[in-house]
């Protein structure tokens, strides 16, 4: 069924549910689970470009670290990931570049005034745009 899952990270605490979605599915697919991390190239202004992207690349370390060790304790092979670019576009460029079959990825379902101020979500461009099939898991409240 699935052989190779995606799985975007922000670091945030809302990835949870949509971890343990991936592993669920890595676990009865036998598949393996791609850690992705993001840095978002539009972050920053060119004067403070390294400090900026060196915190945010500790920050997927830990990020895609955390997968792996999510991952690990339940026997799935983990392959961690950091890119540099726009989330949504390098994570559509991951599909092919990992050769992955589904995308789990978590959503934080933001609505009204909080969706449009973004711009729409990450979640919502993968979802809109991808050629394989993307399983979201919205974020908790607890």
């Amino acid at each position: 069924m699935y052989d190779d899952i995606l799985l975007p990270t922000d670091g945030s605490d809302g990835i949870a549910a949509a971890v343990e979605n991936a592993c669920y599915v890595a676990d009865l697919a036998d598949a393996r689970l791609h850690a992705l991390f993001v840095v978002d190239a539009r972050i920053a202004g060119a004067t403070e470009w390294d400090m900026v992207v060196e915190r945010e690349e500790e920050r997927g370390e830990d990020a895609v670290e955390a997968i792996e060790a999510a991952g690990e304790q339940r026997g799935i092979p983990v392959e961690k990931h950091l890119r540099r670019g726009a989330p949504h576009e390098e994570i559509l460029d991951a599909i092919d570049d990992y050769g992955a079959d589904v995308i789990v990825m978590g959503t934080h379902g933001r609505t009204g005034l909080g969706r449009f101020m973004t711009a729409g979500s990450v979640a919502e461009r993968v979802v809109r745009h991808s050629e394989i099939p993307v399983m979201t898991a919205r974020a908790r409240s607890d």
